[in-house]
């Protein structure tokens, strides 16, 4: 819901996994939310970063590391060349 200003108001925006698109409910313990950090060429943090959430789902299934590489090579900040 937006207020006249067009702010978002609502107390509860759900999360959705990355990785799945599923919805990641408020009571869901094992859920984990990453931030990573963009860096320039000298390595030093430039205030910009990604939001990756993983569901508790994709963790107990030992998926969240493969799912979490796939993410970071869509986005350009892995590559997989030797």
């Amino acid at each position: 819901m937006q207020n006249d200003e067009g702010r978002i108001v609502d107390l509860y925006l759900p999360r959705k996994c990355s990785a799945t698109n599923r919805l990641i409910p408020a009571k869901e313990h094992s859920a984990v939310q990453l931030n990573v950090g963009l860096v320039d060429e000298n390595g030093v943090y430039s205030g910009e970063f990604y939001t990756f959430a993983l569901a508790g789902f994709i963790r107990s299934r030992g998926e969240s590391d493969a799912c979490l590489n796939r993410l970071l090579h869509e986005k350009g900040l892995l590559t997989f060349s030797k």
